[in-house]
């Protein structure tokens, strides 16, 4: 039988508004009825574990859907589905289920992977508003050699030899990520995981150059482009699917723009130097539950 965690909280406003003065981006009158924009629900409804149920990296290991398939595994947000049918809106009770819905084995060039689909189902007033799908991968541990003094002294700073700017063209937003930013988006959303905030960590125990910016930050960046463009308002049905291409480090910064597509928008994220990491697509008219 499949294991199933709800969850049931009244939706306030202030977390929305924490977001929009996070972002610098318009919150809606919600005390006036106007519902959350897209992916705003990530803030709401969240896991909050025991301490004392934390593993090493910050993640929690037990009593949560999904657990870590073992010890030491690395942990990665790879993308995502999600598709509303409406607003979620505040002053009013919601309720989300949460259950794993697939697990695949395979090997990868760095090892084995595990690759974890997540459902969440809300609802509120009796009805399904949101129908989400969330790709987890977790990565073996790898050992990762002491740094020199000299690296380790380097790894706040941007490295040597910055390649050349791509400034943000029209329809494009420049985010300034900082570690200030990482450490409140992680409040927020109340997530302990190390990569976002603690250098030591990133660098002594998982191999990184910097700070990770999270997956949900630039996934929700990309749908607040879209949002700014004129896509995705509105109370009818949408469908935002969004992966993680490359990892994004805080001295990178973030720049994320929307453009008209066939049946909607295509988003994008990118570093200020080009590279692109984060991908999304937002269409009209798909039902919640379509293809379950």
């Amino acid at each position: 039988m499949t294991e199933v965690i709800e969850r049931t909280e009244m939706l306030q406003p202030e977390p929305a508004r924490a977001l929009g003065a996070l972002l610098g981006v318009p919150v809606p009158d919600l005390e006036h009825g106007a519902g959350l924009p897209l992916l705003w629900h990530w803030i709401y409804l969240i896991d909050r574990p025991a301490q004392s149920d934390l593993g090493p990296d910050g993640h929690p290991v037990r009593g949560t859907l999904p657990a870590p398939p073992g010890p030491g595994r690395r942990r990665m947000w790879a993308g995502g589905r999600v598709r509303t049918r409406g607003r979620l809106h505040s002053g009013s009770p919601a309720t989300k289920r949460t259950s794993v819905l697939s697990v695949t084995e395979k090997q990868g060039r760095s090892g084995h992977l595990t690759f974890v689909t997540v459902g969440h189902q809300i609802a509120q007033g009796g009805q399904l508003v949101i129908d989400e799908e969330q790709d987890i991968v977790y990565r073996e541990a790898v050992i990762v050699p002491p740094p020199a003094p000299a690296a380790a002294a380097a790894f706040v700073e941007e490295p040597a030899g910055e390649p050349p700017r791509v400034p943000p063209a029209d329809g494009e937003w420049e985010i300034e990520v900082s570690p200030t930013l990482l450490f409140r988006f992680s409040a927020l959303t109340y997530n302990a995981h190390r990569i976002h905030y603690d250098r030591d960590y990133c660098r002594d125990v998982e191999g990184y150059p910097g700070l990770l910016t999270h997956g949900p930050l630039q996934a929700l960046a990309m749908a607040e482009a879209a949002r700014a463009a004129g896509h995705g308002d509105g109370d009818g049905d949408l469908t935002f699917e969004y992966r993680l291409v490359s990892p994004l480090f805080d001295y990178q910064g973030l720049v994320v723009g929307a453009a008209r597509g066939q049946a909607g928008a295509v988003t994008s994220a990118r570093d200020r130097y080009g590279r692109q990491t984060a991908a999304g697509t937002l269409t009209r008219g798909v039902r919640v539950g379509e293809g379950r």
